[in-house]
């Protein structure tokens, strides 16, 4: 018989059922009413079942949940509170990531696997410059051009741009200024550090899904502190994450608890601004995932920064306190009243105005998947330590990590840049030695209605040649999921534990 994972206590326990866990959630709140603490909790939770979870550290002070907490009056109060005899503080098994590679291991991801779609994302591309990325993209597959990282893309911007003849006829228009829109586009990520996110040895989510000697799931950390202060990069990174375990995980049905739960803090920068063929693909992701056994948490400060049709999946929910200040607050909590199956004995748009920090309202789902009736709760304290972690203990910790080694040394191997590099060079070349002939006189136009056509030149005959050689050998178009990154690509391991 499954355990429940108490979360809450109001009239009665209040708890996940495992089975259901990959239901999603949401855990909604201002800021300082307990958002950070419940999250700690259900990942406590998850861990002790030997679920991993993977959450984003936006504020600095979830690295401390690698050590057992202690000595905190607070803490010791809401024990007492809430009666939990035997309570006792303990650790949870923690792997630290960071894309700066300092406060964890370094975070990559190749270009070529981030896609066209989420790139312009990324970049903040209209319409038109999403369409020539997307061509851009398909030139470098049909070449079988690896983009690995920016200066690979950048070589290949290059290229479609003194190109844009040859293109247009087979992949459409690629004009000098979106090409130029995009290239300063690239020049602010490198500006804003965002470079170092691109690259080998590129991200295996395999890596994700760990447990320790005693059974109990991995807690990956990501340091976003300074990742959060640019929302374009750190949404699509953690939805790039979202879109590989989508595409890269079988298909499970109704596992009896998770294989992984995924924590989106900042939600709401998930959605800013996102075009509505975006939304479809994040619906459509959010929808289909639960089948490959991984529950996703949004956690943000309002439901009504998640679309209806995301929000209608979320089973199960906590919904710390509202501040209703003005016309648009007071909208925003009928809002967040109105996602609850109704309690009689409560007034769920009122009750949001006067919860305590550390109280809720709760709602999960019952064993048959059934939400049950909102209740006013208290969330139970977490196990681990509050605050934050000591650098020193921090990277002793990464130094012991099972994967320590296999994301440290940057690897740059022959991709875009070095082929078409090395393409350009030997065509100058082909250039600088080609024989002067003598002129010759100009040849009769031919009769009989033909054209006239002149014959290829050496240097256009050996293009063409390349062109096709690198076309036959390595021309394959390659396939690309929902949200455009890779399947299949040749970084994946041989041995997989999906």
């Amino acid at each position: 018989m499954q355990e429940l994972l108490v979360v809450a206590k109001g009239e009665s326990e209040l708890g996940i059922w495992p089975h259901m866990a990959n239901r999603h959630g949401l855990i909604a709140g201002a800021t300082g009413t307990g958002k950070t603490v419940t999250l700690r909790v259900l990942a406590e939770h998850f861990s002790r079942i030997g679920v991993p979870v993977f959450m984003a550290d936006v504020k600095g002070d979830l690295a401390s949940m690698a050590l057992a907490g202690g000595e905190n009056p607070k803490i010791e109060e809401r024990v007492k509170q809430l009666g939990l005899d035997g309570f006792q503080y303990a650790a949870s098994p923690v792997t630290f990531w960071d894309i700066d590679g300092a406060q964890g291991h370094p975070v990559r991801v190749t270009v070529s696997d981030m896609g066209p779609m989420l790139f312009s994302r990324l970049l903040n591309l209209n319409d038109t410059q999403a369409g020539v990325m997307t061509i851009v993209f398909k030139v470098a597959d049909d070449n079988g051009w690896l983009l690995l990282d920016l200066k690979d893309l950048r070589a290949i911007l290059q290229y479609a741009a003194e190109h844009a003849g040859e293109i247009k006829g087979r992949y459409g228009n690629v004009s000098p200024a979106s090409v130029g829109a995009i290239q300063r586009g690239l020049l602010g990520l490198e500006q804003q550090g965002a470079d170092k996110l691109f690259g080998e040895p590129a991200l295996d989510l395999s890596d994700f899904v760990q447990t320790d000697a005693q059974g109990r799931g991995v807690i990956n950390i990501l340091a976003a502190d300074k990742l959060v202060s640019e929302p374009l990069v750190y949404s699509t990174l953690l939805l790039w994450m979202m879109s590989e375990l989508f595409e890269s995980l079988p298909e499970v049905g109704d596992p009896e608890k998770p294989k992984l739960v995924f924590f989106f803090d900042e939600a709401h920068l998930l959605f800013d601004g996102a075009p509505k063929a975006l939304l479809d693909k994040i619906e459509q992701v959010v929808r289909l995932i639960r089948s490959k056994g991984v529950g996703i948490y949004f956690v943000t400060q309002n439901p009504m920064d998640v679309p209806d049709t995301v929000l209608g999946q979320m089973g199960n929910r906590v919904q710390h306190a509202l501040r209703a200040f003005t016309p648009k607050d007071q909208k925003a909590v009928r809002a967040a009243a109105q996602t609850f199956r109704a309690n009689p004995k409560l007034d769920v748009e009122e009750t949001i105005n006067q919860l305590g920090v550390g109280e809720a309202l709760v709602s999960f789902l019952d064993e048959k998947g059934i939400p049950n009736i909102v209740e006013r709760a208290w969330i139970y304290p977490p196990h681990s330590k509050l605050g934050t972690l000591d650098p020193a203990q921090r990277q002793q910790m990464i130094r012991s990590s099972v994967v320590f080694g296999a994301y440290e040394k940057a690897i740059d191997r022959e991709s875009a840049y070095e082929l078409l590099k090395s393409r350009a060079e030997q065509a100058a070349e082909a250039a600088q030695s080609k024989p002067v002939e003598p002129k010759q006189p100009a040849p009769p136009p031919v009769i009989r209605g033909r054209t006239t056509r002149e014959a290829p030149s050496a240097f256009e005959s050996i293009a063409t040649s390349a062109a096709r050689a690198m076309a036959s050998q390595a021309g394959r178009s390659l396939v690309r999921g929902m949200l455009g990154s890779l399947l299949g690509g040749s970084r994946r391991r041989s041995s997989s534990i999906w």
